[in-house]
């Protein structure tokens, strides 16, 4: 699934020349929690959050600790007028062809909540931790395997899936619908990813003689 399948297309924008008072006043109204700021040529310059607006001298928000430097910025952001002194900027964006993984991995790293996404250099849309969410809202468990033999090559198949974190493949019997699974796992970590993938196939109800590897001597 890419970005383009899940960011929100609807944008509400503003101009770095349009006061704080008015970006305020359009996150109410239109019940957004950020911004992007385009410029007169409609070209994304920064993006401008409810966070950005908390940190506003009329709140009685003290300076943050810092340098000289770090305390002058922050004395601009907090009194100035104008939508550009506070906005981030330069600012992370994302293409719209892009992976999701890569937007959890970016909105993780740099404890984000969105990312604007363009297209060449145009703005196409944002894509939020929200649109992430509903992705994983909309999934469910697998729809039910029947028969040994699926239940066999459904489990070998995930366990093969598993298999960067697993030093080693337990063995498994499948009868009358029936699943044991056993074998002495490397560590206890990884007798709990079997276990999930086998519960994610077969559900709760199987034998497990899953055990720890002594250590030699």
């Amino acid at each position: 699934m890419r970005v383009r399948d899940v960011m929100s297309t609807r944008l509400v924008t503003i101009s770095p020349e349009h006061s704080v008072w008015h970006a305020a006043q359009i996150m109410l109204s239109e019940h957004v929690s950020g911004l992007p700021v385009l410029d007169d040529a409609r070209a994304l310059v920064g993006l401008i959050t409810e966070g950005d607006l908390l940190r506003r001298s009329e709140l009685g928000t003290p300076l943050a600790d810092g340098g000289v430097e770090a305390r002058a910025r922050a004395y601009v952001r907090s009194r100035s007028w104008k939508v550009g002194a506070l906005m981030s900027s330069p600012l992370l964006t994302i293409e719209e062809d892009a992976p999701l993984s890569q937007v959890a991995q970016l909105l993780g790293a740099h404890r984000i909540k969105r990312l604007p996404v363009l297209r060449g250099a145009q703005l196409v849309g944002i894509v939020s931790r929200a649109d992430l969410l509903k992705v994983i809202s909309a999934g469910g468990p697998d729809a039910e395997v029947k028969g040994d033999g699926a239940v066999l090559r459904a489990l070998r198949a995930r366990l093969e899936e598993a298999g960067t974190v697993l030093d080693r493949q337990p063995e498994l019997h499948v009868a009358a619908g029936r699943v044991h699974v056993t074998g002495a796992m490397r560590s206890q970590e990884e007798i709990d990813v079997v276990r999930m993938v086998v519960d994610s196939v077969v559900g709760s109800g199987f034998k497990d003689d899953l055990t720890v590897e002594k250590e030699p001597g």
